[in-house]
């Protein structure tokens, strides 16, 4: 058989056929004086057990592992293990359908894409104030949620459970999630100020009693932090100048 009649014998390309001879698992036959390989039914049975195992699911290595004499694991082995992956793979896809349908169940999707429904709920909650107040299109609440967004994306399942639980306390009540528009207000008016300006002391100040204590170490001051530095960066110099005294007022009133 040429390769084109192998190839469509066993119902796959023959691009397949020839990245099966480069991958080592399919010999490679003969060639016959006019420079074409001819195939035999053995090189068929074989491309169609490849192909049997390859729609399971096996990746090429363990289709190698399987097809080799002395295989280290055994097929009863292999497709175990594929049985396992697959019934993991299965529980993470109802989990993220259950996400799925929470997010298209909601009234409003947040501005910052899909988050935890632990920080979708917060921020609800003091959406819902900010209209009422008429800071809802405050440009520190904007950045806050931005902030709050990716430390809920790039933190393990246990500190995001840990934060959203802080940050849901300190925002907890009316009057908390007014102080911290209050805040908010302070700061955008400092977009255009110097560092020095009066404003950034009471700012620093409300920050101060708004931010969880749980929250700060000394690391979150250190000014080699190459994090903090970024996160600094991203404010106007008053605002960057306000946060910086109350992390620091924090810390001190820790230690």
């Amino acid at each position: 058989m040429r390769i084109g009649e192998l190839a469509a014998a066993v119902g796959v390309t023959t691009r397949t056929v020839r990245h099966y001879h480069h991958q080592g698992l399919l010999p490679e036959p003969e060639r016959r004086p006019n420079g074409y390989r001819d195939y035999t039914l053995r090189h068929a049975v074989v491309l169609a057990r490849i192909r049997r195992l390859t729609e399971l699911g096996l990746g090429l290595a363990e289709v190698r592992d399987v097809l080799a004499e002395d295989a280290g694991k055994d097929l009863v082995e292999v497709l175990t293990e594929l049985d396992e992956d697959l019934a993991r793979q299965e529980a993470a896809i109802r989990e993220r359908r259950a996400r799925l349908r929470g997010l298209l169940e909601a009234e409003e999707l947040p501005a910052e894409g899909p988050v935890s429904p632990e920080l979708s709920e917060l921020f609800a909650r003091t959406g819902r104030l900010s209209e009422l107040s008429g800071l809802s299109d405050s440009p520190m609440a904007a950045k806050d949620r931005e902030i709050l967004a990716l430390l809920d994306t790039a933190a393990s399942p246990e500190v995001r459970e840990q934060l959203m639980s802080l940050w849901s306390g300190a925002l907890g009540s009316p009057d908390a999630v007014a102080r911290a528009h209050e805040a908010y207000a302070l700061l955008d008016a400092l977009a255009d100020a110097e560092p020095d300006d009066p404003r950034v002391t009471e700012a620093a100040r409300l920050l101060a009693e708004l931010i969880p204590r749980e929250l700060i170490t000394e690391a979150d001051i250190d000014q080699d932090n190459s994090f903090l530095r970024a996160f600094y960066a991203d404010f106007a110099p008053a605002q960057a100048e306000a946060i910086r005294r109350a992390l620091r007022s924090l810390m001190e009133e820790g230690s």
